[in-house]
């Protein structure tokens, strides 16, 4: 009897422990399930649909990063590559980290991949892909960046008894010798020895601001004027330097720099009859384009912006005019300039904003238009060959394929370009890491993007 009732116990204090046990499960599972956020949609001209069943998400500790175009069908070069990207934007530092990401078949004319591409993000000098191709877009195949000399009043006895006027045509590969020449032509060609009337600097070209909008007070940068001098403003003296040494002699208030007349308004030089433009010095837009994005040069692409700028026809025009024109050329492409915000020409500003869809919709863009490609694809860095890729993707598929503009700013590191994927294709990519705390984190993954889509 005893025996019974002891069993029975026993088999009640084991269904009574089942039972707290199931309901402490069923709590605890309750508690760690987790909704992720879904990514967010973007206006991307192919179908975004949801992830397909059969690729379930990578998990990771944050929120997952996924491709927001639609998936090619299974087996295909496009669906491998769009896992491969799955997994490199698994990595953990986008767990402390924003990505913008966008690959465009040019070839196919559709989306291969995309994260985050709509959202606005800091360019750094990927903002010079923006100033270039609008640049291109606005102004004339044969542009000339141009400095001129005009002289008022007549020669007499070797002295011009008027003025010379420099124009500034904010060009910065005027270099010293071009100044010397320029000085020898004018004594030798005009027949001046002297001048008795003024030396006037023409700065209407463009607005009088210094620096550019946005630009840190440590960025060792400008200042900007309409006459440069290897991209630096000492044009007044480097031009009495020039003028003394051709043997052309100023009255002694224009010799000390003190009467020298520097305004931002269209000047008219006084005197009466003969004299005009005497003398240019012309630089054709791809000796700019060079430096400007192999080297990156930022007072390249900011005289480049005020080019830009100055082609709306206002005199002192600045960066509302050039980003009046980039405005119109987003319109003309589609997309809704009211999205971005176009602060300078070279990334150095903190208040510019772009997408990652935006670059590669202008560089789709640039390349359809021959009139644009032309200038702009043999002034892109090549990787493991020239310019800012020197170094970058050597001993790989993508070393002599991708051709691309870097970008680094603190916090900031960006790629933008083409490249030919390893199925014959060309690819328009934008890849901008942003909040990372250093620059060799996002070029890292860059790397790995890059070699990804180029590689067999």
């Amino acid at each position: 009897m005893i025996n019974m009732r002891y069993t029975k116990y026993l088999l009640l204090l084991l269904l009574l422990a089942s039972c707290a046990s199931q309901r402490s499960d069923r709590h605890r599972n309750h508690r760690n399930v987790v909704t992720p956020d879904a990514p967010v949609a973007i206006p991307v001209s192919a179908p975004v649909v949801e992830e397909e069943a059969e690729e379930p998400e990578p998990v990771v500790s944050g929120r997952p990063l996924v491709s927001q175009v639609h998936r090619a069908p299974q087996g295909t070069w496009q669906h491998k590559k769009q896992q491969a990207l799955d997994s490199l934007c698994q990595s953990a530092i986008f767990e402390t980290t924003q990505l913008g990401l966008y690959v465009y078949d040019l070839t196919d004319g559709e989306p291969l991949y995309a994260v985050n591409a709509a959202q606005r993000m800091r360019p750094a000098s990927c903002q010079k892909l923006v100033t270039a191709i609008t640049a291109l877009h606005f102004l004339k195949d044969n542009y000339k960046l141009r400095t001129d000399f005009r002289i008022t009043g007549k020669v007499k006895a070797r002295v011009l008894e008027g003025d010379l006027t420099v124009v500034g045509g904010m060009d910065p590969m005027v270099t010293g010798e071009e100044l010397l020449q320029a000085a020898a032509s004018i004594r030798q060609q005009q027949g001046i020895d002297s001048i008795a009337g003024n030396i006037i600097y023409d700065l209407s070209m463009r607005e009088d601001a210094p620096y550019g909008w946005g630009w840190c007070w440590d960025d060792d940068y400008g200042p900007l004027s309409a006459l440069l001098v290897d991209g630096k403003d000492t044009f007044e003296e480097n031009w009495l330097k020039a003028m003394r040494e051709a043997g052309i002699k100023a009255n002694s208030k224009n010799d000390e720099g003190r009467n020298a007349r520097k305004d931002n308004k269209s000047l008219t030089p006084r005197g009466e009859g003969g004299g005009g433009q005497i003398y240019s010095i012309r630089h054709d837009i791809d000796d700019l384009l060079i430096p400007m994005m192999k080297n990156s040069d930022n007072i390249c692409a900011e005289c480049l912006f005020y080019q830009t700028a100055a082609s709306t026809g206002k005199k002192g025009a600045g960066r509302k005019q050039a980003a009046q024109r980039t405005e119109e050329l987003l319109k003309r492409i589609g997309l809704n300039p009211e999205q971005y915000k176009v602060a300078d020409g070279s990334g150095l500003s903190l208040y510019n904003y772009v997408s990652a869809e935006m670059l590669v919709s202008l560089l789709g863009y640039a390349w359809r238009t021959a009139s644009i490609k032309e200038h702009l694809l043999p002034s892109l860095p090549v990787a493991g060959y020239d310019g800012t890729l020197q170094k970058r993707m050597t001993g790989t598929e993508a070393e002599g394929n991708v051709r691309a503009k870097t970008g680094t700013v603190t916090g900031i590191s960006s790629l933008a370009g083409y490249l030919t994927a390893a199925n014959g294709h060309t690819l328009a990519f934008a890849i901008i890491n942003q909040g990372v705390s250093s620059a060799a984190i996002g070029r890292t993954f860059q790397n790995k993007v890059c070699q990804e889509l180029c590689s067999h």
